[in-house]
């Protein structure tokens, strides 16, 4: 399905200055929805002509395939979004939940598949790696609960804390305490291998950390709360998640914001201390009544968007930066091994894999890889059957990723390097049974160097800030700035990276600015074909 369009409509603006949000992706639409519920007028300028952000899809021969995010958990945050404009989410995407979260392999051969039934994944680790490691499963999921439950409300679903003293007095006691019982402040490896015998199931869950772009050796042992994530609900959005950004676009529009694709944010301009105008590259400017920023926080500090805005947010160091990845987005056909949906091969040593990656800043010799086969729903391992869609019987979309140093500032892969990387990748797939067999014009590769020139500042890192040590998501940019009328949100905002939470915090951001300024409600206008605007039947009861 294409993108949602909308005309440029920069000469029909609101007599009154709209709220500028820059970035079209989750975080952006999230934040504009919800202040057009409001009653502000709102006008998103994204630079792409298409919504989504990390979002994204490549067109492979005919088909188009994910080139970022794969996976949808936490559903029932956008639920939420849509209940509020009045709609049902089910309405506009298509969903599938899938029963098993991911088949997971080592070099050694054994696999293990990973279910949303949890007694059904306890018994699968019972036949790896014996009872007392299924015992141990079961005390670890209950633990990532509690962690869910007790950091849900005063954490992922409320401003940034600034401490976390401030954290456990916003949770209270019973949550405090559970938080100091299920997440000591040590990290996720240490604790892992305190539940864990078998490595394989510490390099298993450790890998929750890369979540977010981190070490599971220096991420903080809270990352365990990922696991009940997942068994809350893995969702396949038929289409990829390309369709939930274009679902999001369109809710957008129909609460009256105005999209702007192709509208390059060249400057933002302060009047004093705070934000007056909005500069778009080849176009007038726009007067902000106060600004949602949806991008890189380094392209604020650096001054890349302007000056004096180095205040809004401390910089990341460059160790501190989280990771980049390689990407291949391919069609071919598939044989020998049996592809789940979410299929990911295992490094042989784990600490050395990040190792590698944190601080030799190398792509690893050994890499674990990531495998999303986008047309199996049926997790039993049988490839698709019908050749209609796709070409060739079996032709099937995949999308391959290794983890990569976010150092695109200052080592680019050389062809050679990137070659050579590629051999060792589909090799390593060969020796685990995998044989994939495609053409160059059907796969596109992406590298650090282009998720950098895609997203100015980042220097390729796809998560902001790693979360690196147990202070770490308290040094997360918040989405009030230290500018009055500029707010922050995207995944390098808090409460962090991944698709709902990127959500999270464009919802905090609306929250945030709503609170500071004297709003007036009115009623919402709606978008029609033909890029004009009509009033609507949602009122402002609804926000």
């Amino acid at each position: 399905m294409l993108p949602p369009s909308q005309s440029n409509l920069s000469s029909s603006l609101p007599p009154e200055s709209p709220v500028v949000v820059v970035g079209a992706g989750v975080g952006g639409l999230c934040a504009a929805i919800d202040l057009a519920l409001h009653g502000l007028p709102v006008v998103v300028l994204e630079a792409a002509q298409y919504p989504g952000g990390k979002i994204r899809q490549h067109q492979v021969g005919e088909q188009p395939i994910d080139g970022g995010p794969t996976v949808l958990t936490l559903r029932e945050v956008f639920d939420e979004l849509f209940a509020r404009a009045g709609e049902r989410l089910g309405d506009h995407v298509s969903t599938a939940a899938l029963p098993m979260l991911a088949r997971h392999c080592w070099q050694d051969g054994s696999s293990l598949d990973l279910y949303a039934d949890r007694q059904r994944s306890a018994q699968a680790i019972a036949q790896l790696a014996g009872p007392s490691e299924a015992a141990a499963y079961e005390k670890f999921c209950e633990r990532s609960k509690e962690l869910f439950d007790s950091l849900n409300e005063p954490f992922m679903r409320a401003a940034k804390p600034s401490s976390p003293i401030s954290l456990g007095l916003r949770a209270g006691l019973p949550r405090l305490l559970n938080l100091m019982r299920c997440a000591p402040p040590t990290s996720l490896w240490r604790t892992l291998s305190r539940q864990f015998q078998d490595p394989r199931l510490r390099q298993l869950f450790g890998r929750y950390a890369t979540y977010c772009g981190s070490s599971p050796c220096r991420a903080p042992s809270t990352l365990a709360v990922i696991a009940h994530g997942e068994q809350a609900g893995v969702w396949k959005v038929r289409g990829g998640l390309s369709e939930l950004a274009n679902a999001l676009a369109r809710l957008a529009l129909r609460c009256g914001v105005t999209i702007r694709y192709g509208a390059q944010v060249c400057r933002i301009e302060l009047r004093g201390q705070k934000v007056h105008q909005v500069h778009i590259r080849e176009a007038p400017p726009l007067t902000a009544r106060a600004v949602v920023y949806n991008g890189e926080v380094e392209a604020l500090t650096s001054g890349l968007l302007g000056a004096g805005l180095g205040i809004v947010a401390r910089a990341p160091a460059r160790h501190e930066r989280s990771l980049s990845a390689i990407t291949w987005s391919l069609r071919a056909q598939v044989s020998g091994f049996a592809l789940s949906h979410h299929t990911v091969f295992f490094a042989g040593n784990c600490r050395q894999e990040f190792d590698e990656l944190f601080t030799a800043q190398q792509i690893p010799k050994d890499p674990t890889i990531y495998v999303c086969a986008m047309d199996r729903d049926n997790n039993n391992g049988a490839a698709p059957t019908q050749s209609s869609a796709f070409g060739a019987a079996r032709d099937e979309r995949l999308l391959c990723l290794v983890n990569a140093p976010a150092t695109a500032d200052r080592a680019n892969l050389s062809d050679k390097e990137l070659a050579a990387c590629e051999q060792r990748v589909f090799q390593k797939l060969h020796d685990c049974g995998l044989v994939i067999q495609t053409q160059a014009d059907l796969c596109q590769v992406t590298t650090p160097t282009q998720f950098a020139a895609r997203f100015p500042a980042s220097h390729g890192a796809l998560y902001g800030r790693s979360t690196h040590g147990w202070l770490a998501s308290f040094r997360r940019p918040a989405s009030r700035s230290a500018i009055s009328n500029l707010y922050l949100t995207g995944g390098g905002v808090h409460p962090g990276a991944g698709v709902p939470m990127a959500a999270l915090s464009g919802r905090q951001a609306a929250l945030s600015l709503i609170a500071d300024l004297p709003l007036t409600r009115r009623s919402h206008s709606a978008v029609i074909a033909g890029g004009m605007s009509t009033s609507s039947a949602m009122t402002g009861s609804k926000g």
